[in-house]
């Protein structure tokens, strides 16, 4: 039961009055002299004052309660004490990947139509240029361009900017936008109550306690410390470009804090496992990494065990729109890889409590209500829908958007709404949740057996079979041609020459015949470079690599 004020903010305060001298946010600021990072430390009372002086200064400017306010400042202490600010103020912050392109950056900005904007100097020069875009922005509120800025000083006294606004439940509290792994980043409309929700599964599912500390290699997890009673450990790379951070920096944080918790991508734990298997490292103070944007790949998995000697590798399930859907840890991934009955998928674990997940039969279309959707049996492959207190219910200033992706359901409670993850899967006979990738992205093939039937093929079981081989880290299923009789090719992330590729390809080709989801496939593309997501690294665009193969003729076709 949440109280009569729901603002998320008053987490903070509350936990600046109960542990006031815990460390709540460290930020790197360079080196001692023996060569441990050295780091500006607040704890949680300093943060509580940090987040006030942000209220005074915002409240002065002219943010007012209810404002869409676009948030452009640097990981760090700027960004979780700006972002306070202003759910403390009433308002809403708008926060967009910091590596956004400025061609998905600028249609995201007009079309949410923020009235205030809270942003280093860099970015308040990006608002008067493109002002097309910015036309509804009416405040600017300077922001500093170092992580580690600090609005008021240590001893200073704290502001009567400390009172959370009132809000329900069912209040807007920010808006926050997918990767756009699969088209334009979306803005998910997130409420008080979603987020009070999330922090719950959260803490239940991983069993995270005050007094741990974190070191969130995706900034903003950073933002659910706070309610957590977490430390915040800022890692020392560019957020922009997550897969380039030097892992000897994460590494030495991570032992030099003795940090306890970790949330990154697959892409940048490889990198991690990589660097310390090479130098004999271990990393004994994590309990528990948090890995998502990405199926797990099997290595890694097998490296995470001796990397944590008193932790587990996690996988959590979920989306912008809804996360975390479900988990599995490296213990319950073990004992699945020893059944010999050929796993197809990845295994993204039993759905967390209160979360339902139902499959549905596979389409395109919208889907109004529940009742118009064909729910699928145990074992079958179809969409994955799922439901619980934390999952949104809109996308902002998108109702086609909106309608593609919501179904609702009356129940005696109310209208409830269900979440389309655009993602397929299945569900086993022990509740386990399985993915097998996005719908947008199967591949549909006609059957060499009967012409007038339809195989559909899915990226992840196709891809496990292709990445057995020892060359091949990343490869993509791609589909050529008409969307009801493609062609399907594999796209393999390496920088071969010529013969090199040919070779390679002939052994991935014996690969494919061995499996039925493979065997159709005979024609492989070669690129140095995959197209990933901004935020993780780890998502590949698939339909970006489809079209640049349509216009390709570099390809081995392997009969």
């Amino acid at each position: 039961m949440l109280p009569a004020n729901a603002n998320i903010a008053r987490h903070l305060g509350a936990m600046a009055a109960a542990r006031p001298t815990a460390a709540a946010l460290k930020v790197p600021r360079g080196r001692t002299a023996s060569g441990d990072i050295d780091y500006l430390a607040l704890n949680f009372a300093e943060l509580d004052l940090e987040v006030s002086a942000w209220c005074t200064r915002l409240a002065a400017d002219g943010v007012r309660a209810g404002d869409r306010t676009l948030v452009m400042v640097r990981p760090g202490l700027p960004l979780i004490a700006a972002v306070f600010a202003l759910f403390r103020l009433g308002a809403v912050p708008v926060v967009l990947d910091p590596g956004m392109t400025l061609k998905n950056f600028l249609p995201c900005v007009a079309r949410t139509r923020p009235r205030a904007l809270v942003g280093i100097p860099l970015a308040r020069w990006i608002s008067r240029i493109f002002r097309g875009s910015f036309q509804s922005i009416a405040v600017r509120t300077a922001a500093s361009s170092s992580p580690t800025a600090r609005l008021a000083l240590p001893g200073q006294a704290a502001s009567g900017a400390r009172l959370e606004a009132a809000a329900a439940a069912q209040d807007l509290a920010a808006i926050l936008f997918t990767s756009g792994s699969t088209g334009t980043p979306k803005g998910v409309c997130y409420e008080h109550g979603m987020f009070e929700a999330q922090i719950g599964l959260i803490r239940k599912a991983f069993a995270i306690e005050p007094g741990e500390i974190d070191l969130p290699i995706l900034p903003i997890f950073a933002l659910f410390n706070p309610a957590l009673g977490m430390t915040t450990i800022v890692p020392e790379m560019d957020p922009r470009r997550p897969a380039a951070a030097d892992p000897a920096k994460l590494v030495q944080a991570i032992r030099q804090e003795q940090v306890t918790n970790s949330f990154g991508s697959p892409t940048i734990w490889r990198r991690i496992a990589e660097h310390c298997r090479a130098g004999g490292i271990t990393l004994p103070s994590l309990r528990r990494v948090l890995c998502a944007g990405a199926p797990v790949p099997r290595a890694l998995w097998e490296a995470s065990r001796p990397l944590l000697p008193h932790g587990r590798l996690h996988s959590p399930y979920g989306a912008t729109e809804a996360l975390p859907v479900s988990s599995i840890d490296a213990a319950e991934m073990a004992a699945l890889a020893e059944r010999p009955n050929g796993n197809l998928g990845a295994c993204v674990g039993r759905p967390l409590s209160g979360v339902d997940v139902r499959i549905i039969a596979l389409t395109d279309a919208p889907i109004a209500t529940l009742a118009e959707a064909r729910e699928l049996p145990v074992g079958e492959v179809g969409e994955i829908i799922v439901r619980g207190d934390h999952v949104t219910r809109a996308y902002d200033q998108l109702p086609e958007a909106t309608a593609r992706a919501k179904i609702s359901e009356e129940s005696p409670a109310g209208a409830l709404v269900w979440h389309r993850m655009g993602d397929c899967g299945r569900l086993d006979n022990e509740g386990r949740l399985w993915y097998y990738g996005r719908v947008a992205e199967r591949v549909l093939i006609a059957s060499p057996e009967r012409q007038l039937r339809m195989i559909t093929l899915y990226t992840e079981p196709c891809e496990q079979v292709f990445r057995r081989h020892p060359a091949v880290h990343r490869c993509a299923l791609i589909g050529l041609g008409s969307p009801v009789r493609q062609i399907p090719a594999l796209v393999v992330e390496a920088a071969l020459a010529p013969a090199a590729q040919a070779k390679l390809a002939i052994a991935l080709r014996l690969l494919g015949q061995a499996d039925p989801a493979t065997a159709a496939i005979h024609r492989f593309y070669f690129r140095p470079r995959f197209p990933v997501d901004a935020r993780h690294n780890a998502k590949i665009h698939r339909l970006t690599l489809a079209r640049w193969a349509a216009k390709s003729s570099r390809y081995v076709d392997v009969p």
